[in-house]
């Protein structure tokens, strides 16, 4: 199911960490500085699949590989494919499934009113596709398979959320104002209460 929210802000991020039981952190790998969304989903419970790019990468060195979904290309592979002159056509034409979806865009299948509503976006993809979505595509639904898959097998998915549950408190507060006191702003620090 997918529920567009309006206004996203902290009051509404509280009530959907909490509720969500997969977060989908889908960034082209090297193009995503970090994130601290993925670590409020990961605190609560919710598993991950995303790819090897920004909080990602710390999230899967805490919870262990087993106990999240990583996918599609690598920082370096990101980078070869674009030095090599990507051409995200030769995707398409690779991925039936793909194929499938354009042409169904391209048939107005999804705009019934507007035809053409999606010709901006779909020329794009086929001839520019800077965050390498079409390369990326097979890779992401093989990996959704995955995790159909393994939620099914409740008594697994819970233990893979306890354990990222657990094995998350790196990503406390008090941990990056630690450092952010002793790197960044050179100042004392303490987990103690100090008197006025």
């Amino acid at each position: 199911k997918v529920v567009f929210l309006e206004n996203y802000r902290v009051s509404l991020a509280e009530k959907i960490f909490p509720a969500s039981e997969l977060s989908e952190q889908i960034s082209t790998a090297g193009t995503e500085a970090s994130g601290t969304g993925c670590m409020k989903f990961m605190v609560n419970g919710a598993l991950t699949i995303g790819t090897l790019d920004g909080a990602n990468i710390e999230i899967a060195e805490e919870a262990g590989e087993d106990n999240i979904f990583i996918f599609g290309l690598e920082a370096n592979e990101v980078q070869d494919i674009k030095s090599a002159g990507y051409n995200p056509r030769e995707y398409i034409e690779r991925s039936p499934m793909l194929q499938e979806i354009f042409r169904l865009i391209q048939s107005n299948f999804l705009s019934p009113v507007e035809f053409g509503m999606f010709d901006p976006i779909l020329n794009n993809l086929m001839y520019t596709d800077y965050f390498l979505v079409c390369a990326d595509f097979d890779s992401y639904c093989e990996m959704q398979d995955i995790v159909s898959k393994a939620y099914i097998n409740k008594a697994d998915w819970t233990k893979k959320s306890i354990l990222n549950v657990a094995r998350s408190g790196k990503f406390s507060s008090d941990r990056a104002i630690r450092e952010y006191a002793d790197d960044i702003w050179k100042v004392p620090y303490s987990l103690k209460p100090q008197k006025a």
